[in-house]
C-alpha cells in the first residue's frame, strides 16, 4: 500500500542496510523505468514514525505466518518508493530486523524471512479434512502419474508456444483451437476409426464436463423434458449417475453378459431417446460391445430418432485382441463420441473432445458460452504438437506395454496364491474384475482396508434399479493395475493377495 511520506521531501542519504540486501535483485539504475524486486503488501498507519510503523508489519506479517521463512524481501530501495518512504527508513528498518532475527541477509541473496523464533499459528482444520493416502493404491480410473512424459510434453509446449500466433493469447474459441481439433480429427480417424472433421469436435474439459453441456443448465443440448431418462449399461460410475440425477435426468438401466449391454432391451423403454454406452471396453466389467449388438443399438438411434453417446474412455488400450473402433464410425450422426486425455496422459490435463453430429455442434457452442472458460488454450496447443510431432503414439504404445506386463503380474500372482479367484475384463484397459465367491465382498474390502489397500468393490458399480434378477451379480473386487507407480506395484500385489478369502 502507498503511503504519502511522513517526512520532508528531500534526497535521502544512500544508506547502506543489511549487508547483501540489495545485491539479489538488484538496485535502480539511471534509465530504469522503476525499481527492480518483488511486490509485498504492508498496510503503514498515515501517521508516525514510519521506521517502527515498518518495522511492527514485517513483524507481524512473519509472526501471523503470511510470509513464510525463507521468503525473499524486495530491495529496500524498492519497498520504500512502493511505500512512499525514505529510502534511509527502509534500510534502518531491515538492518534493524536482522539484528533481531526476523531477517536474513547475506551476500548474493539479498534479504530473507528468517526461522521463526517462534511457531505460526494453528490453521483451523478444514470442515471436510482430506482422507490420509492410503499405503497400497489399486483403484481404478487412474493412470501411474509417475509415468507423465515430462519431457515429451514440455519440449511439445515449447514448440507450441514458439509457433503460436498472437491472436492465441487472446480470448479463448468455446470450440477449442482450430490446431487441436484438426489434430485429432486425423488421429482419431486413423486409431479409433472415427468419422468426423475439425469443424464437427469442440473441446472440453473432461467426461464430465461433456455431460454437463449435454444435460445440464439452462442451455443443456438435451435436457430431460424433451429427451426423457437415459439409459445405461447395468454397471457404470455412480458419479455419472449422480451428475444426471442432478440435472433432473433419470437413468434406465441396461443389464449385462458377456457380449456387453443388451440393448434389445431398449425397445421395452419407448420413452428412452439416448442411452450411454461403453462400447470399446465396457466400465467396469470389461470386454467389449458385440459386434451383432452395435449395429443394432444403431439401427435403434436410426429408427427411433435417438442418439447413442459413445464414452471411448481407455479405447487406447489394448493387449491380446485387435482394437474394437469407434462406435461412431458406423452413423456419424447418431453418435457422439466422447473423448479424454485423462486415461492416456493425465486427469490433471483436464482436456477432453466431443465428435458431434453436424445438427448438434451449434447448440453445445451455445451451451458452452462465448468464450473458453474450462480448457487452457495453451494445453489444447501443447497436445496438438504432441499428438502431431508423434509423442503421443509413443507415449500410448510405452504405456501399453508397461499396463500389459502389469496386467500380466497381476494374473501371475493370483494363480500363485488365489487360483480360486476368477480374473476378467483383462483383454484391454487399466483394471480387472476379481469374481468372488458369493458374500465375500464385503469381507474382502474390510481385510483391504486393515492392511492399507484402496480398491473397489464390484457391487458399487451396480445401477439402483438393475433387477435383481437380470443378470448375475458375483460378489468381486474392480483392481486398477495402472495406478501405482512401478516400485509399490509388488506391495500392493502382496497386499491384495493376503486381503481375498480363502477358497
Amino acid at each position: 500500500m502507498t503511503e504519502t511520506p511522513a517526512e520532508p521531501p528531500r534526497t535521502p542519504r544512500r544508506a547502506a542496510g543489511p549487508p547483501g540486501a540489495e545485491s539479489a535483485t538488484g538496485t535502480d539504475t539511471p534509465g530504469d523505468a522503476g525499481p527492480s524486486g518483488t511486490d509485498l503488501h504492508l498496510d503503514l498507519p498515515a501517521t508516525g514514525s514510519r521506521r517502527a510503523a515498518l518495522m511492527a508489519a514485517l513483524r507481524e506479517a512473519i509472526r501471523s505466518g503470511r510470509l513464510a521463512p525463507g521468503t525473499r524481501l524486495p530491495p529496500y530501495r524498492t519497498l520504500a518508493t512502493d511505500l512512499g518512504i525514505a529510502r534511509n527508513t527502509a534500510a534502518d528498518a531491515y538492518a534493524e530486523l536482522v539484528a533481531e532475527g526476523w531477517l536474513t541477509a547475506r551476500q548474493g541473496s539479498g534479504t530473507t524471512v528468517a526461522e521463526r523464533a517462534e511457531p505460526a499459528p494453528a490453521t483451523r482444520a478444514r470442515r471436510s479434512a482430506r482422507a490420509p493416502r492410503p499405503a497400497h493404491d489399486l483403484r481404478q480410473g487412474q493412470p501411474d502419474a509417475a509415468a507423465f512424459p515430462r519431457g515429451g510434453w514440455l519440449a511439445a509446449g515449447r514448440r507450441a508456444l514458439t509457433a503460436a500466433p498472437n491472436e492465441a493469447f487472446g480470448p479463448g474459441d468455446p470450440q477449442g483451437r482450430r490446431e487441436l481439433r484438426g489434430v485429432l480429427a486425423d488421429y482419431l480417424a486413423r486409431a479409433r476409426g472415427v468419422r468426423t472433421d475439425p469443424d464437427r469436435i469442440v473441446i472440453c474439459s473432461g467426461f464430465a464436463h461433456a455431460l454437463r453441456l449435454l444435460f445440464d443448465g439452462p442451455r443443456a443440448v438435451l435436457p430431460a423434458a424433451t429427451t426423457g431418462p437415459l439409459a445405461v449399461e447395468g454397471y457404470g460410475l455412480a458419479f455419472h449417475r449422480g451428475l444426471l440425477a442432478a440435472a433432473g435426468v433419470g437413468s434406465v438401466p441396461l443389464p449385462l453378459d458377456e457380449d456387453g449391454a443388451r440393448v434389445g432391451d431398449l425397445a421395452r423403454h419407448p420413452d428412452v431417446r439416448t442411452v450411454l454406452l461403453t462400447p470399446a471396453h465396457q466400465f467396469p466389467t470389461g470386454g467389449p460391445l458385440h459386434a451383432a449388438r452395435r449395429a443394432a443399438v444403431v439401427d435403434w438411434a436410426r429408427g427411433s430418432g435417438g442418439l447413442v453417446l459413445e464414452d471411448d474412455y481407455d479405447g487406447e488400450f489394448r493387449y491380446d485382441r485387435q482394437p474394437v473402433g469407434a462406435l461412431q464410425g458406423l452413423d456419424p450422426e447418431r453418435v457422439v463420441y466422447l473423448g479424454t486425455a485423462s486415461k492416456s496422459l493425465s486427469p490433471a490435463l483436464r482436456l477432453g473432445w466431443l465428435v458431434l453430429p453436424d445438427d448438434l455442434v451449434d447448440r453445445v457452442l451455445a451451451a458452452k458460452g462465448e468464450r473458453e472458460a474450462w480448457a487452457s488454450a495453451l494445453d489444447q496447443l501443447t497436445l496438438a504438437e504432441f499428438v502431431d510431432s508423434g509423442g503421443y503414439d509413443r507415449h500410448v504404445r510405452r504405456m501399453r506395454r508397461r499396463y500389459r506386463d502389469r496386467r500380466d503380474r497381476l494374473v501371475a500372482a493370483l494363480a500363485e496364491r488365489a487360483p480360486h479367484v476368477g480374473v476378467t475384463g483383462i483383454a484391454a484397459g487399466l483394471h480387472a474384475v476379481l469374481r468372488l465367491a458369493p458374500g465375500t465382498e464385503r469381507p474382502a474390502l474390510a481385510a483391504a482396508d486393515r492392511r492399507g489397500l484402496a480398491v473397489d468393490g464390484l457391487a458399487a458399480f451396480r445401477h439402483p434399479l438393475l433387477a435383481p434378477e437380470a443378470m448375475a451379480a458375483p460378489d468381486g473386487l474392480v483392481v486398477g493395475y495402472a495406478t501405482p507407480p512401478d516400485h509399490a506395484y509388488p506391495a500392493a500385489l502382496d497386499a491384495l493377495c493376503d486381503a481375498l478369502p480363502p477358497p
